[in-house]
C-alpha cells in the first residue's frame, strides 16, 4: 500500500487499487462490506496510515525496501472549475491556461477524467472563440496545447462543434495570422481542427468556405511542420467527399501546389496522402483539366507507381485510368507514352499485384492500345508479355 485512502464505507485502501475497482467492477460496492460505494464518491487520504507506511520503509532500507514518496494531492473538481471561471478574467486567464496546461500534460488518468467532467475542453473552445472575435492572439499557444491534450470525443463536445461555424472559422483565423512562435501554435491549430473535421457532421462540412481551403493548401506550401502537413492532407481527403468540396478545393489551385509539393519528394506517408487526394480531385472534369495542364503531372503518377506502397498504387493506376478515360487527347495520349506512363501499365500487369489492379492497368492499356501498339517508347519485352 503506497498511498491509502478511506472510502465512504470507513475502510482502507490503496488509491490506485480501489480506482480500479471502481472504474471496472459491474457492482459498485466496497469490496469488504459489501455496501453500496458509487463509483464517484470521494476517497479521504488516510495521512496516518501513510506517515506510518513510510516510516517502516524507510526503517527496512537495509532489507531491500524504496522509501515511499508522498503522494500528489488529487485535482479536486473544484480546483478545476476555479481556473475555468478564471478563463472570464482578462488578467487571469492566461495564468489559468498555463496552470490547466501542467495539468493536462500530467499522464495521469483520475486528473484527465476530473478535467473532462468539469467542462474544461468546452470552456477553452469557448475562450479560442471569444479570441477569435476579439482579435487577441495571446494564450492561443496554451488554449490549443490544453484542448489538444485533453480532447475526448463526447456528446457535449460534439453538439459544440456543429451548432456553430464559429470555431472552424476560428481555427482558420489562427492558421492565417502572424504570430509569435507560430509553428507551435498553428501545428497545435491542425491537430486540434483535424480531430473538429473528426466530430464534424455533414451539414457542417458542406458549408466549408473557399477560405478554408485556402489555409489549407498555404499550410502545405509553407511546411509549418510535418504533423501540420499530414493534418492538412488528410483533412482535404476526409472534407472532399461532401457537397461541393471537391471543386472549391480544385478552384483554390490544389492540383497544382500538391503537384509541386510531390515533385519535391516528400516522405512516403505525405506521398500516400498527396496521389489519395489527387485520385479524389481527377474524379471530377475540372480537377482533370488542371491535372494535365501541370506539364510535370502524368510522370509524377508514373514513376510513383510499383515505388510507394500498394494504396498508391491502386490510386496513381485510378488518376491514369481516369485521364485515360475522360481527358484522352492525343497529346495527353502521346504524353502518357513519352514519360513512361504507359511502360509503367505494362509492368503493373507483370509486378506481384492485385488481381483488380492489373485488370484496371489492362483496361487503360487496351483502351488505346492502336496508338500504343507500335510505339518504340516502350520496351519490346513488356509488349510481348502483354495479353491483348
Amino acid at each position: 500500500m503506497k498511498d491509502p485512502v478511506t472510502a465512504v464505507t470507513g475502510i482502507t485502501y490503496d488509491r490506485e487499487s480501489i480506482e480500479q475497482w471502481l472504474k471496472t467492477a459491474k457492482d459498485t460496492t466496497c469490496p469488504v462490506t459489501k455496501q453500496l460505494l458509487p463509483s464517484d464518491s470521494d476517497l479521504t487520504p488516510n495521512h496516518m496510515l501513510r506517515r506510518l507506511i513510510q516510516k517502516w520503509s524507510t526503517e527496512n532500507t537495509s532489507n531491500g525496501m524504496d522509501r515511499i514518496p508522498t503522494p500528489k494531492s488529487p485535482l479536486s473538481k473544484s480546483c478545476v472549475l476555479k481556473l475555468i471561471r478564471e478563463f472570464e478574467v482578462p488578467s487571469l486567464y492566461i495564468n489559468a491556461l498555463k496552470k490547466m496546461e501542467v495539468l493536462a500534460k500530467d499522464n495521469n488518468e483520475r486528473n484527465r477524467k476530473c478535467m473532462e467532467e468539469a467542462g474544461v475542453a468546452k470552456a477553452v473552445i469557448l475562450l479560442l472563440i471569444r479570441c477569435y472575435k476579439e482579435g487577441r492572439t495571446i494564450g492561443l499557444e496554451e488554449a490549443l496545447r490544453v484542448l489538444y491534450l485533453i480532447w475526448t470525443p463526447s456528446s457535449e463536445i460534439n453538439a459544440l462543434v456543429n451548432e456553430n461555424y464559429d470555431f472552424i472559422d476560428c481555427l482558420t483565423w489562427i492558421l492565417g495570422r502572424e504570430i509569435e512562435n507560430h509553428v507551435l501554435v498553428k501545428t497545435h491549430a491542425m491537430l486540434v481542427l483535424k480531430r473538429v473535421i473528426e466530430v464534424a457532421n455533414t451539414r457542417m462540412l458542406e458549408k466549408l468556405k473557399p477560405e478554408f481551403f485556402k489555409e489549407m493548401l498555404r499550410v502545405l506550401k509553407l511546411k509549418i511542420s510535418q504533423q501540420a502537413t499530414k493534418s492538412a492532407l488528410q483533412i482535404l481527403i476526409e472534407v472532399c467527399l461532401w457537397g461541393r468540396n471537391k471543386s472549391k478545393i480544385v478552384e483554390a489551385n490544389a492540383i497544382f501546389e500538391l503537384i509541386e509539393f510531390e515533385l519535391e519528394k516528400p516522405e512516403r506517408n505525405i506521398t500516400e496522402l498527396i496521389v489519395n487526394l489527387l485520385a479524389h480531385l481527377c474524379s471530377c472534369a475540372d480537377g482533370r483539366a488542371q491535372f494535365v495542364l501541370h506539364a510535370g503531372s502524368i510522370a509524377m503518377v508514373a514513376k510513383r507507381i510499383l515505388r510507394v506502397s500498394p494504396a498508391t498504387d491502386d490510386q496513381a493506376v485510378h488518376i491514369l485510368s481516369l485521364i485515360s478515360k475522360y481527358s484522352a487527347t492525343k497529346k495527353v495520349l502521346l504524353e502518357m507514352l513519352r514519360v513512361g506512363a504507359v511502360t509503367k501499365l505494362c509492368m503493373v500487369i507483370q509486378a506481384d499485384c492485385a488481381t483488380y489492379l492489373k485488370e484496371k492497368a489492362r483496361g487503360v492499356l487496351r483502351l488505346h492500345s492502336k496508338l500504343w501498339n507500335d510505339s518504340p517508347c516502350i520496351a519490346v519485352y513488356l509488349l510481348t508479355r502483354y495479353q491483348r
